[in-house]
């Protein structure tokens, strides 16, 4: 099966791991390009527990005894490790975002470039679809989640322009979806709209942005001190919850200070300017374009 090349794949590798005979976790095993890396670099007694919520992810199981393949989505992450009597791990990783393996199959929906069903779910077992979205929600509903996780600024117009479409027929692919919209988007915006448009369905469908924060506070409990998260992102909705998050151990506000300042920081930070893959890696692998990697160290006293 046809998954994506991983990006940054030696950089987060080396990153993550710190202790050869650790135990690890691959948030996002998709085509397993991140976890066979990671199990060159165990030694026999190393383990790695790796999380896809998508059935198709199971054709890329790797048989090794060290490794446990978990079709759960990461934000039962505490939970599925305490199955296996895991309470405390050496490293997380998480390459967040839709393979292409995702993008390059119609019938998933999640690709502009290919008429399909609006599904775009991960897991294909839960109920809630693009389709559901797009017919059921009111206007004031897609236009919130347009704004919110498409960072459109006409999210209103879009909003009301398939709110009346709908009144006559149901819109069931993604043909149709952009057939009503493309009309009153000029042509050379229409290919950045459209894939902002797709992301902030694919983000409502899937509760992305909230099963990140599930992973982020869920990781930061079960890391070991000097225990190190890897997080990479692509799109500014993701990267600034991570950022936020690895910098304050907050999404909102501003962390309590004492008298001289400082606050409680949970994570120590090697660099606070994201890692981005270089122009050659961009060359090769398009995808890689708008990556953003950030690493953090539990501190010892977090």
């Amino acid at each position: 099966m046809n998954y994506h090349k991983p990006v940054l794949l030696y950089q987060s590798i080396d990153a993550l791991i710190s202790n050869p005979k650790g135990i690890y976790v691959d948030c996002t095993f998709g085509g397993g390009g991140h976890s066979h890396l990671i199990l060159e670099k165990l030694s026999p007694e190393g383990k790695l527990f790796a999380f896809d919520q998508d059935y198709d992810a199971t054709a890329n199981i790797i048989h090794d005894t060290r490794f446990t393949f978990i079709q759960q989505n990461f934000r039962y992450l505490k939970n599925s490790l305490r199955f296996y009597k895991v309470d405390a791990v050496d490293g997380i990783l998480a390459d967040l975002g839709v393979s292409s393996h995702q993008f390059d199959i119609p019938l998933r929906g999640f690709s502009t470039r290919f008429d399909g069903p609006l599904d775009m779910r991960m897991n294909r077992k839960q109920s809630l679809s693009a389709k559901d979205i797009i017919n059921n929600y009111t206007e004031d509903q897609l236009a919130e989640i347009f704004y919110l996780y498409g960072e459109l600024k006409q999210s209103k117009k879009i909003s009301r322009e398939i709110v009346e479409s709908r009144k006559e027929k149901p819109i069931e692919t993604t043909s149709a979806l952009k057939e009503i919209l493309e009309k009153s988007i000029p042509a050379y915006k229409q290919n950045k709209f459209f894939a902002q448009l797709f992301q902030a369905l694919r983000i409502e469908v899937n509760d992305e942005l909230n099963a990140l924060k599930e992973l982020l506070i869920q990781s930061y409990e079960i890391l070991k001190p000097g225990g190190i998260l890897v997080f990479i992102s692509y799109h500014s909705l993701e990267d600034r919850l991570v950022k936020k998050f690895l910098k304050t151990g907050l999404f909102n506000g501003e962390p309590e200070r004492d008298v001289f300042g400082n606050w409680n920081k949970p994570f120590d930070i090697p660099s606070s300017k994201a890692i981005i893959p270089n122009h050659e890696e961009i060359l090769e692998n398009a995808r890689a374009r708008s990556a953003k990697m950030r690493i953090a160290i539990k501190r010892e006293n977090g």
